[in-house]
Order: C-alpha cells, then sequence, then structure tokens
C-alpha cells in the first residue's frame, strides 16, 4: 500500500519535486520501518521542532565530553540528558505519554516508563 500511494505522489504532487519520491526509494527499509510504528510515534517524530531542540541539546552534551571512556558512556549521556529534558518540559507535546506507551511497547526493556 505504501508502494501505490508514492506512486500516485510521484504522478501528482510529486511530480514538482522528482527528489522527494527517488529519496524515499533509495532509503525504503528506513521509510517503510517509520511506516510500521504507531500513529502517536510518527506524530512525535515530524514534529521538528520538539525533535531539533532535543537534538540540539544531545549534541551539546557530546560536543562537551569530547570522547568517552567506553561504549556504554555516550548511551548513558544520552539517556540523562532525555531524562534532564523531559524533567524541564513544562508543556510535552500532547501525545507524548500516547508515545512514551508505544516506545515501552516498541523497545521493552531499553525504554522504562516512568512519569
Amino acid at each position: 500500500m505504501a508502494r501505490e500511494r508514492l506512486e500516485d505522489f510521484d504522478r501528482g504532487p510529486g511530480g514538482k519535486y522528482p527528489a522527494i519520491a527517488q529519496s524515499w526509494r533509495r532509503n525504503w527499509e528506513q521509510v517503510i520501518s517509520f511506516f510500521a510504528l504507531a500513529p502517536e510515534l510518527r506524530t512525535i517524530i515530524y514534529t521538528t521542532n520538539a525533535i531539533e531542540s532535543l537534538n540540539a541539546q544531545v549534541r551539546k552534551a557530546v560536543r562537551v565530553r569530547g570522547h568517552f571512556p567506553s561504549e556504554e558512556a555516550p548511551a548513558k549521556l544520552i539517556w540523562l540528558v532525555l531524562r534532564n529534558v523531559q524533567a524541564r518540559w513544562e508543556n510535552p507535546p500532547i501525545t507524548w505519554q500516547a508515545a512514551k506507551v508505544q516506545l515501552a511497547i516498541e523497545f521493552e526493556e531499553r525504554f522504562l516508563l516512568s512519569d
């Protein structure tokens, strides 16, 4: 169904922007895995303002460290950054609670569901 919709897009509005359909075809495995996620997760992922802000904070924390003493250190640092960012959210995205539940289902033991 996704391929059919991509073809429809390519024949319709995508005709003005052929690079979009070409990019999706080149990266089909990643594109299709995105659509396999629950709608709540997709909404959080493609809502770019929150993601851009989060990415900036993670990049800043990683850049300050320079290098890491072990393989686990970057993952721990990112986890701490995510925890601190979430604690400072006064108004998290509306679908964040639903997205957290979907993340817990999708990634089981790697995502601890806390409030």
